[in-house]
């Protein structure tokens, strides 16, 4: 007899014993089969990071009905690939990357290796959600994203997404949230990303650290949403064309320099 219920694989960037992945992968077993392929340890900030070098390892941690969970040596965009190409016996309905430990608005959407889960299965045509908390305590209460995360979920399994098109969907570190807002993705960088010292044995070393400075000020941008207590959903694509820019160089003269 076929399996209607919808198969749902799960990864993250902080290692499948994070708070947060375990969370999530309770809350969507009543909504499907759940499989985690998820790094062993921390992989935060790897983006859409591949292993080229060095074999993947691979291994089952736990089993119970509707649940599998599987750790993997590699990247969070690794244990995507590995998942679909190992693991799961069907196509997944749906790939979700979380609970992230962190915020991923604005630019930081590019550094995320919760992003680098959701933009692999987007590339490979399926549905795809990140969901991040802006907290990164280890023991961080993510039981207000729950009701949300559900009905965003179910919302997704019902209707799906367009092809090359990701949901990014942050919370704010709060007990009860304004509400929920569609957004754009904010402008902002990071500032002061490095603090230098001197070797003892000489030469110097930088540890990597900063500040991020929000360049907007606008209600639909994400950032400031949840600076207002809001949650938000950004729509994220894969094809990183700029329409508006490919029609005016159409209109340059560019040619071989003599």
């Amino acid at each position: 007899m076929k399996n209607e219920r919808p198969l749902i694989l799960v990864s993250n960037d902080d290692g499948y014993l994070a708070k947060g992945i375990n969370v999530l992968m309770r809350a969507l077993v009543e909504l499907g089969d759940v499989i985690v392929v998820a790094p062993h340890t921390g992989r935060s900030g790897k983006g859409c990071a591949i292993t080229s070098e060095i074999p993947v390892k691979l291994w089952q941690i736990s089993e119970e009905p509707g649940l599998k969970v599987y750790a993997c040596t590699g990247t969070p965009s690794d244990c995507i690939k590995l998942a679909c190409h190992t693991v799961v016996e069907r196509r997944p309905s749906l790939i979700i990357g979380g609970i992230n430990h962190g915020d991923n608005s604005a630019v930081n959407a590019h550094y995320s290796g919760t992003m680098g889960v959701v933009i692999e299965g987007c590339m490979k045509g399926i549905p795809s959600i990140a969901f991040s908390l802006c907290s990164h305590d280890e023991d961080a209460d993510f039981s207000p994203t729950l009701p949300y995360i559900r009905s965003i979920v179910r919302n997704v399994l019902d209707k799906g997404l367009p092809y090359g098109s990701c949901l990014n969907v942050n919370f704010p570190d709060s007990p009860q949230y304004a509400g929920i807002k569609v957004c754009r993705q904010a402008n902002g960088q990071w500032i002061n990303e490095w603090e230098g010292h001197t070797h003892p044995r000489g030469g110097n070393w930088y540890w990597l650290t900063g500040s991020f400075e929000c360049c907007d000020t606008s209600a639909d941008a994400d950032r400031v949403a949840l600076d207002n207590n809001y949650a938000t959903i950004t729509p994220t694509r894969i094809d990183f064309t700029d329409y508006k820019l490919l029609d005016e160089l159409k209109e340059w003269d560019i040619h071989p320099e003599q």
